[in-house]
């Protein structure tokens, strides 16, 4: 017989277990207990964890869901995460742990679900598809190996002066314009993402745990002192050598002139310097311009993740 076990605020026992069985099933997609921590802080009470407990006690499965963060609040659906170690699948525990989620979804007045998956777990995807779940969004990753890499020569365009927020944390402000203007052109699921406001963007996308100020670069056009475009890093939550291209976005004026090149070349010489093993990145398949400097920059393709949308399990 098993049991499906909510976590409670402060149960570090029970966090460690969803640690520990997330980053085993998936190891593309982790977390920390220093993440959920930061979460804690920044998004209280919305979202749940749960764990799924063999007769023993001992943890086989795990679920998470709640606000996505790169949405408005009021967005329709829910994130939704369901791991369950390989030799406890096939007994319900996934169906278990999804009907969970289900609930807090549904009392959070949320009328959906929306998750993301790379295409090597063929079994989480017949589980999402079982259930109606389907594919909304595919993003092409790639990665930088960055072993016996020199540090890439970083030259600015003409104009244009690349500093990080650890020098000049003012420009946050001018990052954050930037990426008003910028997240409207990103291709993605049927929702828009959402900057939010200053205190919102900088609490998620500039002082959360695992970005480092001194990798967030800033491209300033030295003629007017304005903030143009910006790129950033944030360590993979299980890894100190391995860390993904958080977001790189150039002003639409001034796109075509090689700022997001020498922003990611930026990026690319701080992870080589600072002994990095590789860099990841995705982009959606119809965002070609990025993609386009990825390839330019050596990146390989990895496996594609996938996002999907699907309904909540339905009520008993």
């Amino acid at each position: 017989m098993t049991t499906i076990r909510r976590i409670g605020p402060g149960d570090d026992d029970a966090l460690a277990d969803y640690v520990r069985i997330r980053n085993t099933v998936a190891p593309e997609n982790t977390d920390s207990l220093e993440q959920i921590a930061w979460q804690g802080e920044v998004y209280p009470g919305q979202g749940a964890r749960f764990l799924a407990l063999e007769a023993d006690g001992n943890a086989v499965g795990t679920a998470t869901t709640g606000r996505i963060w790169m949405y408005d609040p009021e967005y329709e659906r829910y994130w939704l995460g369901i791991w369950v170690l390989q030799h406890a699948r096939g007994m319900g525990l996934g169906s278990a742990l999804y009907a969970a989620a289900s609930e807090v979804t549904r009392e959070a007045g949320k009328t959906g679900f929306q998750t993301e998956l790379s295409e090597v777990h063929e079994d989480g995807h017949r589980f999402l598809a079982n259930r109606g779940f389907a594919e909304t969004e595919r993003n092409k990753m790639v990665r930088l190996d960055l072993a016996g890499m020199r540090p890439p020569e970083v030259r600015a365009p003409a104009g244009i002066l690349l500093t990080t927020l650890a020098q000049r944390p003012q420009l946050v402000h001018g990052v954050w314009e930037t990426a008003l203007e910028a997240f409207p052109d990103i291709p993605a699921d049927d929702e828009p993402m959402d900057v939010g406001s200053l205190d919102a963007f900088v609490a998620r996308d500039v002082d959360r745990v695992g970005i480092p100020k001194d990798a967030f670069f800033v491209a300033v056009d030295e003629a007017t002192g304005d903030v143009v475009g910006y790129a950033s890093l944030i360590y993979d939550a299980a890894s100190t050598t391995v860390a993904y291209h958080d977001m790189t976005a150039v002003r639409r004026a001034y796109r075509g002139r090689g700022i997001a090149m020498a922003l990611k070349r930026a990026t690319i010489a701080w992870a080589v310097e600072h002994g990095m093993e590789a860099l990841d990145t995705g982009n959606d398949e119809e965002n070609a311009p990025m993609r386009a400097v990825n390839l330019a920059l050596g990146y390989r393709p990895v496996p594609d993740w996938i996002g999907l949308q699907g309904p909540l399990a339905p009520t008993l």
